[in-house]
């Protein structure tokens, strides 16, 4: 099969970005009728959502710079294979032990090929284009999410079995996701000659600072995650008033589109303003969902989305640029793993502590209490931003000052 051609090849990467979040998001508009239909509590949703962090992060912790040695191409196909495994066991599924298998399977193969195919990305650029690179690859995230919400919400509506039927659609575009990866190179320029072994994810040590800066950035975005994923639909039900899966799964992808449309936003800014903005608009976000319940108002639900998505691309664009812009080229693919890693630690224990708050509290009193934790967070993600674009300028001085002299 002959190789594309770096445009084609910087979309194709994309496709495996949109096919990994469609992945990670595609129970959403399903939660539901398994609560409805099986009984599941908030608390067992929230674990099988989980499951996927839960699995993603020891995939990553063991497997996070593997594409530095075999290749982009060849680390993302062994993770569309696994996705599509976890995807049939939602086909295939007859109780919740289906279920969190499947979610096993979505986050070993999302840990294999997310950040090869971020990476893929910005190799595939013009040098100089991280931030583009960045940004597109914020938008293509939304039209995965987008897809999961719109299709999930269509099927479930109108469509029969609607708790299988959406799984086999996402199943068979990961087939043709899986067809065209082997158009792009086996192996493209920021991998290394060394074999590989199991080895700790590597920071280097000049970078920490910068790396936490990034990290907890990523981190804002897969936190709000964790209320918009899992329960976003019942908050649309129960809270806003929702009662047609299609209404509300169009009022999810909202968060999608506005992550799309944000992103465009976010090539025209620097990292740190994004990070900034990211975390503020988060803060905004969890309470938006709030005041939702205590008006019972789609409209406030509509702006909580908006808010949810623009702060993720804010996020998420901030965080990924940091970490890719500020690393070492060989240590590439492990620093962007990092990140990944700490944002699934913190959406892994975040999904769960939420879920057990609304079982224990009810939804709404659940809701105030996970919104009041997650703020705590964005504030700390402010002050690590601040810090750590101080140490850029102060290192960029001094820089300057030597080469003057």
């Amino acid at each position: 099969m002959p190789t594309f051609s770096m445009r084609t090849s910087f979309w194709v990467a994309g496709v495996v970005v949109a096919l990994a979040l469609w992945t990670s998001a595609c129970p959403t508009m399903a939660n539901p009728l398994y609560q409805s239909e099986w009984g599941l509590s908030t608390t067992m949703i929230t674990w099988v959502f989980a499951a996927y962090p839960l699995v993603l992060v020891p995939v990553l912790i063991l497997f996070g710079d593997v594409s530095d040695h075999i290749g982009r191409r060849s680390s993302m196909a062994l993770g569309l294979l696994a996705e599509l495994v976890g995807v049939l066991q939602f086909v295939l599924a007859n109780d919740v032990g289906w279920l969190i298998v499947g979610r096993a399977f979505m986050g070993l193969g999302v840990g294999l090929s997310l950040s090869p195919a971020n990476v893929a990305m910005v190799e595939f650029s013009a040098p100089g284009n991280e931030g583009r690179a960045s940004a597109v690859a914020t938008g293509v995230s939304s039209v995965g999410i987008a897809l999961a919400m719109l299709i999930g919400g269509v099927l479930t509506e109108y469509a029969p079995f609607p708790l299988r039927l959406q799984f086999i659609v996402l199943a068979v575009a990961i087939v043709v996701g899986l067809v065209l990866i082997w158009g792009l190179p086996s192996h493209t320029r920021g991998e290394t000659a060394e074999r590989w072994r199991i080895r700790a994810i590597i920071i280097p040590h000049g970078s920490r600072g910068i790396f936490l800066a990034g990290a907890v950035a990523v981190s804002s975005s897969f936190l709000l995650g964790a209320i918009v994923l899992p329960l976003g639909a019942r908050i649309a039900q129960q809270l806003a008033g929702s009662t047609n899966a299609l209404v509300t799964g169009t009022l999810l992808s909202v968060f999608a589109i506005f992550i799309a449309l944000t992103s465009v936003c976010a090539r025209r800014l620097g990292e740190w303003a994004l990070v900034l903005m990211g975390a503020a608009g988060s803060i905004a976000a969890v309470w938006l969902y709030v005041v939702t319940g205590t008006f019972h108002s789609l409209m406030l639900f509509f702006l909580g989305s908006m808010a949810a998505g623009a702060a993720y691309a804010f996020n998420f664009a901030g965080g990924l640029t940091i970490l890719s812009r500020y690393a070492a080229p060989h240590h590439r693919a492990s620093v962007v793993s990092g990140g990944y890693l700490v944002g699934y630690v913190v959406q892994g224990a975040g999904a769960p502590l939420v879920g057990w708050m609304v079982t224990r509290k009810g939804l709404m009193n659940g809701l105030v209490d996970a919104a009041a934790m997650f703020s705590l967070f964005f504030v700390f993600v402010i002050v690590c931003a601040i810090a750590a674009s101080v140490a850029v300028r102060r290192t960029a001085r001094s820089e300057e000052r030597l080469a003057a002299s």
